[in-house]
């Protein structure tokens, strides 16, 4: 597990480009058979990937987290955008296909993945936070009928915004946030752009209250996105390729901009999960 210290903007708009990435970046997320895990000091949130594509692969908390296992004080959400997988939780297997996801709760103590086709691995993206209660494991299906132990993203946490003459047409697929799965502080979802539509997030905004990681998937081999970040006065960018992560501090904008559509995962932990919870910046204001 790598360990990232927290970053003043006083610091931040007098870093060069390598050190900006350096910080914010997480430049490999998935790594065969194996889990890497990346812990910020940014309201402690731990993001990385589980690939398992020859083995299972079983979750340890490590020397980092002093606990007996690694949900003993943390929740977290999972996301595959990989082939189909499996998930045991203390001995209950689910099956997360593509694009389904998982929240499981703090407390939960023996936890494996598996791919179902190792010529066509899960690639299962994890997001935890500290938790200070246990909320139930759920699987979360992005489509479909729900069966015991899961729910199906509800229609109206399947938001389509923006237009195509703004080059922001977009659904955004709520996966984790009061009232569909309940978490201690988690917020997570998946929000896919149209192809002509490239601008994520603008106009953009802050919220002091809770903090961010984006990963971004689905882009070409040839394109990329431009993220942006920064104090909206102090603006920086991070050139982004598939599956690669940023981290955005509570004070940074977070926005980005595609040669070409794309999507990408976000996950919010903090001082609340109101999603709703921030602070608009008007484009006129960006420097």
């Amino acid at each position: 597990m790598e360990l990232r210290t927290a970053a003043s903007p006083r610091d931040v708009k007098h870093y060069t480009t390598e050190r900006l990435r350096e910080e914010f970046l997480i430049e490999k997320v998935f790594f065969e058979d194996e889990i890497r895990l990346v812990y910020s000091h940014i309201d402690r949130i731990i993001t990385g990937a589980a690939t398992p594509v020859k083995k299972a692969l079983k979750l340890e908390a490590g020397d980092e987290l002093r606990a007996a296992y690694f949900l003993e004080r943390r929740e977290m959400g999972v996301i595959n955008v990989g082939g189909d997988g499996y998930i045991t939780v203390d001995g209950k297997k689910y099956t997360v296909v593509s694009r389904d996801g998982m929240y499981i709760g703090m407390g939960s103590k023996d936890i494996m993945f598996e791919s179902m086709d190792a010529s066509n691995p899960a690639k299962f993206y994890i997001n935890s936070a500290p938790a200070h209660r246990a909320c139930p494991t759920v699987l979360i299906k992005r489509d479909g009928v729900a069966g015991e132990g899961e729910v199906v993203i509800k229609p109206e946490n399947k938001v389509e915004l923006g237009t195509l003459e703004d080059s922001n047409h977009r659904t955004i697929n709520k996966y984790i946030l009061p009232g569909q799965v309940e978490s201690c502080q988690l917020v997570m979802g998946l929000t896919h752009l149209e192809p002509g539509s490239v601008w994520n997030t603008m106009p953009s905004h802050t919220h002091d209250r809770r903090m961010e990681v984006y990963l971004y998937i689905d882009i070409a081999d040839d394109a990329f996105v431009m993220h942006f970040m920064g104090e909206p006065q102090e603006t920086r960018h991070i050139i982004m390729r598939n599956e690669q992560a940023v981290i955005s501090p509570s004070w940074s904008i977070h926005s980005g901009c595609g040669s070409r559509n794309y999507s990408f995962i976000w996950g919010m932990v903090g001082e609340n999960q109101a999603f709703d919870d921030m602070d608009g910046i008007d484009n006129r204001d960006l420097l």
